[in-house]
């Protein structure tokens, strides 16, 4: 089996969508949406390998030095499949995407190490 890293996408225009919801709205969409994603990862148990977790605020170490900035991360899992095509279809019809403002799942080999 190989690793994939599934990363979740969503922009900040679909987060001010879901945030301009009435609160009651907002909190019975939220249910509906961890309980789909509790069942996709019941449905799902055995291709898991790391649940993930929700994801930060971003800093960006590069030559110039450490900074803030944004980009569409929002959270993170990691799948085992056969091969790439199947580890995506674990996600289609996601909830990230079904019920949350999310815009996709980004789904990518994990590559062993090259020999040192």
């Amino acid at each position: 089996m190989k690793k994939f890293l599934a990363i979740y996408t969503g922009s900040a225009a679909s987060m001010d969508t879901w945030k301009s919801m009435d609160a009651g709205q907002r909190a019975a969409k939220e249910r509906a949406g961890m309980e789909a994603w509790k069942k996709w990862a019941t449905d799902n148990g055995s291709s898991i390998v790391d649940p993930g977790a929700p994801l930060g605020k971003t800093r960006r170490a590069a030559p110039g030095g450490i900074s803030e900035t944004r980009n569409n991360m929002t959270a993170y899992t990691v799948v085992q499949a056969e091969s790439h095509e199947a580890a995506a279809r674990l996600f289609e019809n996601h909830p990230h995407f079904t019920v949350f403002p999310g815009d996709g799942v980004e789904i990518m080999e994990c590559l062993p190490l090259p020999e040192m």
